[in-house]
C-alpha cells in the first residue's frame, strides 16, 4: 500500500493523540464497517474524535500535514473547553 509509510509516520508522530486501526475490507469485521461507514474505495482513511464523530475523510491518499493540523485544532479546542465549558 503506497500510503503505508505515511500512516506509519502519522502513528509515530501522533501515537499519543490517536489510535490507528487498520482494517482489511475482505475480513468479516472490515465488511461490516464498509457498510456502516459508507466507503466505496480503498484505501479510505477516516479520522474520528473521542466521541466517535467523523472529523475528516480521505480517499486514496492521506495528508499527514492535514492530520497534524486537525489534531492541533482539536487539542486547542479541548483545552479551551476545559477553561470555559460551553454548557
Amino acid at each position: 500500500m503506497a500510503a503505508k509509510p505515511i500512516v506509519d509516520g502519522i502513528e509515530r508522530k501522533h501515537g499519543q493523540q490517536l489510535r490507528i486501526i487498520r482494517l482489511n475490507i475482505q475480513d468479516p469485521v472490515g465488511e461490516a464497517l464498509l457498510e456502516r461507514f459508507e466507503f466505496r474505495f480503498t484505501p479510505t482513511f477516516i479520522l474520528f474524535n473521542g466521541a466517535g464523530d467523523e472529523l475528516q475523510r480521505w480517499v486514496g491518499m492521506i495528508d499527514s500535514n492535514e492530520v497534524h493540523d486537525l489534531l492541533e485544532a482539536g487539542s486547542s479546542a479541548s483545552e479551551a473547553s476545559e477553561i470555559t465549558p460551553e454548557k
